[in-house]
């Protein structure tokens, strides 16, 4: 059942705002009268129900982890009688999309709720929170500086963060209402989502499916550092394949940047069984998708 991806600046009010969605949520499950929509049960994700400590966004490994221990509990309730609030920063647009893939794979719709709390007032709140040792709270001021320099805002224009719903700091609820009839439908009848070739998970019929999808990857892969290989000094460049092309970031792409992409692509598809042709084409929109 649907998917609710919380996303916001560290000390915007993102596990406040998910409590409401949760407090309406659960009551409009409860007042259901419908079998389908009455039996629902949501599960509630957070650092603090993982077990997180704020200091794992310090190190990348330690944040790796945190963001993988997520991923594994958003995947493991995902189902037909559940609703996901995933509360977290949420802030790389790649981890979005993995989030999407994974609700369009058990055919179950998702959505984008931003806390748009500006960044002087999450500053504030934090500030508030670290000099307060009765709040549970707050992350050290270099933290929250870096993980705000990294945040990536969700475009409402991308389908991975469509709907995409934004909470203005003085709101005093989010619009439950309307996100519920985004995910859960008005007439109470549950919102049907078409799975797409990359999604829909089903036994390879190629024997060198995974040969096919590793070789095609690697090639992609080679293509964007030669390209960088005669380009020396030159950023923001295309690497063209056909009618498809990649664009390259304004800075330089490392080889363990890509291998590390190119890994997160295959682990999502190892048994997608993408038609051969358009392993590429795939590949390239993830590749944009990261670079974006």
């Amino acid at each position: 059942m649907p998917l609710i991806l919380i996303s916001g600046y560290p000390s915007s009010g993102k596990t406040y705002r998910s409590n409401q969605l949760v407090d309406f949520f659960n009551s409009k499950i409860n007042a259901a009268t419908e079998p389908h929509i009455s039996r629902l049960n949501l599960a509630h994700i957070n650092d603090q129900t993982l077990g997180l400590n704020r200091d794992v966004y310090k190190e990348a490994r330690s944040e790796k982890d945190a963001r993988a221990s997520e991923y594994s509990a958003v995947k493991r309730v995902l189902g037909r009688d559940s609703v996901v609030i995933a509360d977290g920063l949420n802030y790389i647009k790649g981890f979005r999309y993995q989030l999407y893939c994974e609700s369009k794979a058990v055919l179950t719709p998702s959505c984008v709720v931003h806390i748009g709390t500006p960044v002087e007032k999450c500053r504030e709140i934090n500030k508030e929170l670290l000099d307060n040792p009765e709040q549970d709270g707050g992350y050290a001021s270099d933290i929250f500086e870096n993980l705000v320099y990294r945040y990536e805002e969700p475009n409402g224009m991308t389908r991975w963060d469509s709907p995409l719903f934004t909470v203005p700091y003085d709101d005093a609820l989010p619009p439950c209402e309307e996100i519920w009839n985004a995910l859960i439908g008005t007439e109470g009848t549950l919102k049907k989502v078409k799975p797409n070739l990359a999604t829909v998970m089903k036994p390879a019929a190629e024997s060198d499916y995974l040969y096919e999808l590793d070789k095609i990857t690697q090639e992609v892969m080679n293509a964007v550092i030669a390209w960088q290989n005669n380009h020396v000094g030159e950023f923001g460049g295309q690497v063209t394949f056909g009618d498809q092309a990649i664009e390259l970031p304004a800075s330089s792409v490392t080889l363990p940047q890509l291998q590390r992409i190119r890994r997160q692509f295959i682990s999502l598809n190892r048994q997608h069984n993408l038609a051969k042709p358009r392993i590429q084409g795939t590949f390239i929109e993830y590749l944009n998708t990261n670079f974006g």
